[in-house]
């Protein structure tokens, strides 16, 4: 834990010890107020990355299909 007037001063060390994995917490007159802490890198989607790696059957996405689930689930999630 460091107060704000050392968090100030040594601003540059206390991000190399964050970037080192540590989470500093920075404190008024002894009392927490903020942590500072390493930003999670974002994690890239990559949309269709199992295409033509997953087979399905395209009947299973009809119309009918989706109202014969619906049925299935609606007596359970909203009973009547």
């Amino acid at each position: 834990m460091v107060n704000i007037h050392e968090a100030k001063t040594h601003l540059s060390k206390l991000l190399e010890r964050v970037e080192n994995g540590e989470t500093i917490v920075i404190a008024r007159a002894g009392k927490p107020v903020a942590e500072l802490s390493a930003v999670k890198p974002k994690v890239d989607i990559v949309w269709g990355g199992l295409a033509h790696l997953v087979e399905y059957d395209e009947s299973a996405f009809s119309p009918e299909a989706d109202a014969e689930v619906a049925a299935m689930f609606n007596d359970k999630i909203f009973p009547a």
